[in-house]
């Protein structure tokens, strides 16, 4: 990268949007040059960054008006450290500056860094950690950049239909390349460009010693950046993955939700002795049953006593407590502990009945393996074995595990389900299992928060659940709580339907549409059940703690 030949023209107009002194009129080379000088060693203001950068890299910029603003936040940072060589923030300021001089880096992901990159070193330099307190904020001027235009016609021109999806993505293959070296490789490329602009003002005395200190002061910081800037690997990658999380966060909102529903068209869940019926006389049957009869015993776990790994230590260490339902859903010797690091999300198939806080969720990669199948919905049902009478599907729910936190989870293949307890079985059928299930809960002080005592209907994060009445016309008008529910006798609880009314989970964000078609047998149900604005049915987006 040696000093470029720079055509006065070009110069005077990225001085104009830089200096943001239009009309000022230079003709004679040497008060360009001065002029040149000035703007990227000015006194350094972070404010008039928060509007301009959005400008600045926008997809069609004069030219120079990006090297320009590189250089000038790489002597400000320079500057900053001449001063204070300890500034662990000015440290982090440089790492940010020089990932925007990576060669590579498109002028549209750039200018999206950049406004992030802008709200982090802010944060950093008053000593907040929270990622919304840069996030938050910075997505505004990022919406403003992309609304522009010119980068609408560049989007349209890569054929990108989820911008957010697409950031993210490229966004990663930036951080990818964020190491040490490769941040005092732009640092030393960055110098050779500042020696090829001050080589041009060798001529012009007072400016060129001015400029000459200033190219001093630049490799004097180099000579001493290669500890503090391996020191900065972990914030700034974290500050990458907060970025990340922001971004999918957006996605995740512009993905087809159910937002804005005054009524929510469901027809219930089928009762197991209708669903067992139908799926022994279905013609052809379900793609999604296996045929043979499978023996369980040797392949699923039954007790705790059966798990070959210190499960009492697990749970003292902070694991989640499992039920023997949950231990009977893996397959034999398949279940292992894990930690999950965020940023992760993890997903979950409901139906407007289910609780989108529950024990059984699937990796990201899993889910959308499962989503690009041809008939995804089948898959799901056989891979992970899941009955269509314990779930009927139609939304799923995203627990995120936010950048810096982990989540214990059990996971496994899951075990294949057989029907076998008159006089529902289903002899001659079964679903094969296989797939990766996570398997957490609610749990406190060593004890999971029982389904079935009712306790976990009590727990803050449990969504809220309320069973509506059954009439003749098929629709549903009265709702109780669980603790009335409850005390129903059996034969009166079958005429009502649980309804998920809230979801109360800060990491969960849902629910939406899986467009799967949420019923197996849609001609064997109730006429839907029109039901009225329900919270938990309309989508929200996660507030992660």
């Amino acid at each position: 990268m040696s000093g470029p030949s720079i055509n006065t023209t070009p110069l005077r107009d990225a001085l104009a949007w830089v200096t943001q002194e239009p009309h000022k009129t230079v003709d004679d080379e040497p008060g360009l040059w001065q002029w040149f000088w000035e703007a990227i060693q000015g006194d350094f203001n972070d404010n008039r960054s928060i509007g301009q950068v959005a400008m600045d890299t926008a997809v069609s910029m004069i030219p120079l008006v990006d090297q320009l603003c590189d250089i000038r936040d790489l002597i400000a940072n320079c500057r900053k450290l001449s001063n204070d060589a300890t500034d662990k923030a000015a440290w982090f300021s440089l790492a940010l500056t020089l990932i925007g001089l990576f060669p590579t880096l498109g002028s549209l992901v750039k200018g999206v860094l950049k406004i992030f990159f802008l709200f982090a070193r802010k944060q950093a330099l008053k000593g907040i950690k929270s990622a919304a307190d840069f996030t938050a904020p910075a997505m505004t001027w990022v919406v403003t950049l992309l609304r522009r235009e010119d980068v609408q016609k560049y989007l349209k021109a890569l054929q990108v239909d989820d911008v957010f999806s697409w950031l993210v993505k490229e966004i990663r293959a930036v951080k990818a390349k964020v190491n040490p070296s490769a941040l005092l490789s732009a640092f030393d490329k960055s110098i050779q460009l500042l020696q090829g602009w001050v080589d041009k003002v060798k001529g012009f005395a007072p400016l060129y010693q001015r400029a000459k200190r200033t190219l001093e002061m630049v490799r004097d910081i180099r000579m001493k950046a290669d500890g503090p800037l391996a020191e900065q690997m972990v914030p700034v990658l974290k500050t990458f993955d907060d970025i990340i999380f922001r971004l999918e966060r957006e996605s995740i909102a512009a993905r087809k939700g159910i937002v804005d529903a005054h009524n929510v068209h469901f027809r219930g869940t089928l009762p197991d002795d209708a669903a067992v019926r139908l799926m022994r006389d279905a013609e052809p049957p379900p793609s999604w049953l296996s045929k043979g009869v499978k023996d369980n015993g040797e392949d699923v776990i039954n007790f705790k006593s059966d798990l070959t790994i210190n499960y009492d230590q697990k749970i003292i260490e902070g694991w989640p407590v499992l039920s023997n339902g949950n231990i009977s859903s893996f397959v034999k010797g398949g279940i292992r502990p894990d930690e999950i690091k965020g940023p992760a999300r993890l997903y979950r198939v409901v139906s407007p009945s289910s609780r989108g806080m529950s024990d059984c969720w699937m990796t990201e990669a899993v889910y959308k393996r499962i989503d690009a199948q041809g008939d995804p919905r089948s898959f799901w049902r056989k891979y992970l074995a899941v009955w269509p009478q314990w779930n009927s599907n139609g939304q799923f729910v995203i627990y995120d595990i936010p950048p810096g936190q982990s989540l214990k989870v059990w996971r496994g293949p899951a075990s294949a389900q057989s029907l076998t307890q008159p006089p529902n079985d289903l002899k001659g059928k079964f679903l094969e299992g296989g797939e990766e299930q996570i398997v957490f809960n609610l749990s406190e002080k060593g004890q999971k928060i029982d389904d079935f005592d009712g306790s976990i209907y009590e727990h803050p994060y449990n969504d809220t659940v309320q069973y509506y009445k059954r009439n003749l016309d098929g629709t549903t008008r009265e709702a109780i709580e669980y603790k009335d529910y409850k005390n129903l006798p059996t034969a009166e609880q079958a005429q009502y339907q649980p309804v998920r009314e809230e979801i109360n989970h800060p990491n969960i964000s849902g629910p939406f549409t899986t467009g799967w078609m949420s019923s197996e047998y849609d001609n064997a149900l109730p006429e839907r059940l029109g039901l009225p604005n329900v919270p938990g049915q309309v989508t929200k987006l996660a507030n992660p703690k």
